[in-house]
């Protein structure tokens, strides 16, 4: 199963209501992922295939391992609906996504 992480400067407040609409998002699509929130500085040390993060936290992230999408807005539900990932491949795509390095 994939991991989201959702990741916001203390992993409270934005990233628990993101966390939410995802499930909820991925619940409406019929989609599974474990869902999870968290504070950057501990994003850095876990495991996920995608993470997900306002874009000014996405640029501290360009190390991990996961696919990192910085959106401009994190409660914009209709962009998170364009990330979607494929089932053959276990990749996640974004529409004009391009990785932090």
């Amino acid at each position: 199963m994939k991991k989201v992480l959702i990741v916001c400067g203390n992993g409270l407040g934005s990233s628990f209501i993101v966390e939410m609409n995802v499930k909820k998002i991925l619940a409406e699509i019929n989609k599974e992922a474990e869902v999870a929130h968290t504070d950057l500085t501990s994003a850095k040390s876990e495991t996920a295939d995608l993470i997900l993060s306002a874009k000014d936290i996405a640029e501290h992230l360009s190390s991990h391992s996961a696919k990192v999408v910085g959106l401009s807005n994190l409660l914009d539900n209709n962009k998170i609906k364009e990330i979607r990932g494929d089932r053959r491949t276990h990749r996640f795509t974004y529409p004009g996504w391009r990785r932090h390095q």
